[in-house]
């Protein structure tokens, strides 16, 4: 038996921010990242929501990025105090993967980080408080997924943490949040979003639910990804709805080693997630296409790109991916992107073994051995043509 599992709601489109107004309750705590969802008002507008609905409210700000357990911890201890029967994100992927763990402690207060980790099974949550997920960037998709991603920040190993259960009651997708991002920020999160409907597709976990989610992703992202950049506000929404729609299909069809790859080397190296995947995607693409190139070509097909053939196909669309790149100002190598040699080759092995034990490496569409790892650690370091 196999399982599909999306928000119980999703509110979209501008202003969708006021269904806060809607919530039935009596104390709500909002997590929050950075200054930002300050400076530009719009936690303002939430509190204002909420406080109309009748809600009390506590704040939990400073939410660093690429969030630890220790932060988690902390929250829910906040929360135990607080006693909220809405737990309220609002921001990147930081402060909701953070949130999402302070619930999971805030309703189990004894069980250690060791026990949440995947690839550990979840409790049963909502004995307490629902959850309600307000992306303002356009990329993560945790907004609507059973993920969260939390990082130890003395060895730089991210840990994923996987469970339905963590899956927002609400997800909010209101675009006007994303108007004010920086153009960086708008690249890395954009190219994140194209990654995991790509990823998605191609998935060993993909399915007739989520194959029409992440083909139309794939399209939402390229056909809007450079004008989202330049400042166009249709992009942006149509940015801010395609992370999403990719964001329910890898929840449900999963991703592949190109996160994995990112996941290894990311905090190692300070490379932005986005940034990160967007580097490595042509690479494992070609790497990849020995086992399934049809569903490549697939993507091209639908996308319109040139070829007469699987393998011409395939090469238009890593060669699309590097137009978007450098497009978006991005580095095509780690090299590139200011990656010292010397460490690069220090770090390679233990990168290389953590990819292979990370959790998305087993529903990659091609098995992958350390050394194939390490072989595409070093095409993607020099920018070398992946024909292993």
């Amino acid at each position: 038996m196999n399982r599909f599992t999306i928000p119980r709601d999703i509110y979209y489109g501008e202003g969708a921010l006021e269904t806060l107004k809607t919530l039935e309750g009596k104390k709500a705590t909002i997590v929050i990242g950075g200054q930002s969802i300050k400076k530009s008002g719009y936690l303002n507008k939430m509190e204002s929501y909420l406080k109309e609905a009748g809600f009390e409210i506590q704040l939990i700000d400073g939410v660093e990025n690429d969030p630890s357990a220790k932060t988690a911890k902390e929250g829910a201890k906040k929360m135990e105090e607080f006693q909220p029967d809405w737990i309220i994100s609002a921001g990147g992927g930081s402060p909701i993967d953070a949130a999402k763990l302070m619930w999971i402690f805030y309703e189990n207060p004894d069980l250690p980080f060791d026990k949440i980790k995947a690839p550990n099974a979840l409790p049963v949550l909502r004995k307490k408080a629902r959850f309600v997920a307000i992306s303002t960037t356009s990329g993560t998709g945790t907004d609507v997924s059973p993920f969260s991603v939390i990082t130890d920040h003395e060895t730089g190993t991210k840990y994923p943490v996987f469970g339905y259960d963590i899956t927002p009651d609400i997800a909010i997708i209101d675009p006007e949040l994303t108007y004010s991002m920086p153009a960086d920020i708008v690249a890395y999160t954009g190219m994140d979003a194209l990654t995991h409907g790509i990823e998605a597709y191609v998935s060993t976990m993909h399915n007739v639910f989520t194959d029409p989610l992440a083909m139309q992703s794939v399209k939402m992202a390229v056909d809007n990804i450079e004008k989202s950049v330049s400042g166009d506000k249709q992009a942006r929404a149509d940015m801010h709805y395609a992370q999403a729609i990719a964001g329910m299909a890898f929840s449900n069809g999963f991703l592949g080693i190109v996160h994995s790859l990112s996941h290894k080397s990311g905090a190692i190296f300070n490379i932005p997630h986005g940034l990160a995947n967007a580097l490595y995607l042509p690479y494992v693409i070609d790497f990849n296409k020995k086992a399934d190139g049809a569903r490549f070509a697939d993507i091209a097909k639908m996308l319109g790109l040139e070829g007469s053939t699987e393998d011409e196909l395939i090469d238009s669309l890593t060669g699309l991916l590097r137009r978007l790149n450098k497009s978006l100002n991005l580095p095509l190598t780690l090299k590139e992107f200011g990656v010292d040699e010397k460490e690069f080759n220090r770090q390679l092995d233990q990168m290389a073994a953590g990819a292979i034990e990370d959790p998305c490496t087993p529903s990659n569409p091609r098995e992958v051995s350390v050394e194939e790892m390490k072989k595409l650690y070093i095409a993607a370091f020099n920018g070398e043509k992946v024909t292993f």
